[in-house]
């Protein structure tokens, strides 16, 4: 495991001697743009190990991205080898459905502290609530960046993330996917809440061994692949691919939705996502 292979992964290459925000930021951008967020291999009869050998050769080595737990652990190790004041968080995700955050842990997050200030770093949330660049642990501070504006509040020492919701211009005006709500009421989207308890990648073990088994869960009943651009994300959950372009007029993302025949899926994750899969997907 190399940091240089790693930087090659992500195409980063600027200086970075000084463990101080601005470089965090720029290699947190090229891994957004480089590693999609993905459960494909759970859609491919592969087995998902959380060891960071594991993760750092399916992403570094076979160019695959990964869920929250691969994504965020391979961030974890890099950002401590270049010597960041650096923990893992564990998140419970806001199911809009249910409207409920779950009652189990089921995210990983990571808190960086630089010069005193803490920040937050999700790098494998994905889809639409997926933040560019680092954002400041602090409560009640709206932080605009481009995908929106983000927000964290704190009570009682358990902390909420969200995210201010624009407005979709759907020119196909058919249904929208997973990460995109309906309008409702009110225009924010909770993301998800957690505590800042440091936690280890061992205690996701059973999380991770849960995810691949439980047939209720969303990674279960979709196969899902996003990834950032520099102008907004492209998705594609099962045969439905989405490209998003933040603001494109004000307060208003453009969003066009296609569907995909399977021979068009296969293409489809190497020519916009870069990904050739070993074994078959079953979208």
């Amino acid at each position: 495991m190399n940091i240089e292979e790693y930087f090659r992964r992500i195409s980063y290459n600027e200086p970075h001697k000084d463990a101080d925000l601005q470089t965090l930021t720029a290699i947190f951008q090229h891994h957004i743009q480089a590693i999609p967020f993905e459960n494909l291999s759970m859609h491919c009869g592969e087995s998902i190990e959380l060891d960071l050998q594991s993760t750092y050769n399916k992403i570094v080595r076979k160019n695959r991205g990964g869920w929250c737990l691969e994504g965020n652990h391979l961030l974890f190790w890099a950002l401590q080898e270049l010597g960041y004041d650096i923990c893992i968080l564990g998140g419970n995700s806001y199911e809009p459905a249910e409207r409920a955050y779950t009652a189990e842990i089921n995210h990983i997050l990571l808190k960086v502290v630089i010069q005193g200030n803490p920040y937050i770093v999700d790098a494998s949330f994905g889809g639409a609530y997926q933040m560019w660049q680092p954002l400041k642990l602090i409560s009640g501070k709206d932080q605009p960046q481009v995908p929106g504006i983000f927000r964290f509040t704190e009570d009682n020492g358990t902390w909420y993330f969200e995210k201010v919701k624009r407005k979709h211009y759907i020119p196909e005006q058919s249904e929208a996917p997973y990460f995109t709500d309906a309008p409702g009421v009110g225009n924010i989207r909770k993301i998800y809440r957690f505590t800042l308890e440091p936690l280890h990648i061992s205690d996701f073990e059973e999380l991770n061994m849960y995810l691949q088994v439980c047939p209720d869960n969303i990674l279960q009943k979709k196969s899902l692949c996003s990834l950032q651009t520099t102008e907004g994300l492209i998705a594609l959950v099962g045969w439905t691919l989405t490209e998003m372009k933040y603001n494109y007029t004000e307060d208003m993302d453009m969003v066009h939705i296609t569907t995909l025949t399977d021979e068009e899926v296969e293409k489809t994750l190497k020519d916009k996502f870069n990904i050739v899969l070993e074994n078959k997907l079953v979208p």
